[in-house]
């Protein structure tokens, strides 16, 4: 069953790619926006194992953009709904979550020489430097997801070494940070796109999201991943 299942993939990438996909473990860092159409992108393309990691639950708020959000799933556990979704699609796809924030207080909870991949789709800029410089020194390839917020146009995403991005705020902070401790390549995902300034009271805003900004961005990064696993070079 699963051999049909996946039979358009083996298509495109062949069964020795199909192969590495199964046998692959990938950790995803936030599973909101970004990240839950990065895991979903992945299961969908048959990798075999994963650590979910989010503190969060699902919240109204969440409806407008996240794959996981429904009337059902309101109040739950991202990972929880993350996980029960994978097992929907892939019964045998084996799935750990970790329901809890990344810091570096929680850095110990985690083997990072265990994955094959790390996905960075935090939001805070302490928690994606000790995460990237986690993966880096487990010597685990890592793809970081820059800013989606207050922005409009999928089509300006790009997938480039963090110091060949420009225009992101949050490019430009991790530029610095990075740079301060010896890290010289990073693969990212980030737009050009000037993000949208809306008027508002708050001095700290929640930036605005729609449907298609962070999933196009999670779908590229899910791309990154399987291409870099199976070790595809014909694009």
């Amino acid at each position: 069953m699963m051999q049909e299942q996946l039979s358009r993939t083996e298509l495109l990438i062949g069964s020795e790619g199909l192969e590495k996909l199964k046998n692959a473990k990938v950790a995803v860092f936030g599973i909101g926006g970004v990240g839950g159409y990065v895991v979903e992108a992945l299961a969908r393309s048959g990798v075999g194992a994963f650590d979910l990691i989010d503190s969060d639950t699902v919240a109204l708020s969440n409806l407008n953009r996240q794959i996981i959000a429904t009337r059902e799933t309101l109040g739950k556990y991202k990972t929880e709904v993350m996980r029960e979704r994978i097992h929907s699609i892939c019964p045998d796809t084996k799935v750990e979550v970790h329901n809890c924030f990344y810091l570096p207080e929680t850095r110990e909870q985690f083997d990072f020489a265990q994955y094959d991949y790390v996905v960075d789709a935090v939001d805070t800029v302490t928690a994606k430097i000790d995460l990237i410089m986690s993966a880096k020194e487990a010597g685990v390839p890592v793809i970081s997801s820059m800013g989606a917020g207050n922005k409009m146009n999928p089509a300006m995403f790009e997938v480039a070494d963090i110091y060949k991005t420009s225009v992101c705020p949050l490019a430009k902070v991790m530029r610095r940070e990075l740079k301060k401790r010896g890290v010289d390549h990073l693969k990212v995902v980030y737009s050009k796109e000037e993000a949208i300034k809306r008027e508002t009271d708050e001095r700290k805003p929640v930036p605005g999201s729609i449907a298609f900004v962070p999933s196009v961005a999670g779908l590229i990064i899910a791309s990154e991943v399987v291409k870099d696993i199976i070790g595809w070079k014909k694009y």
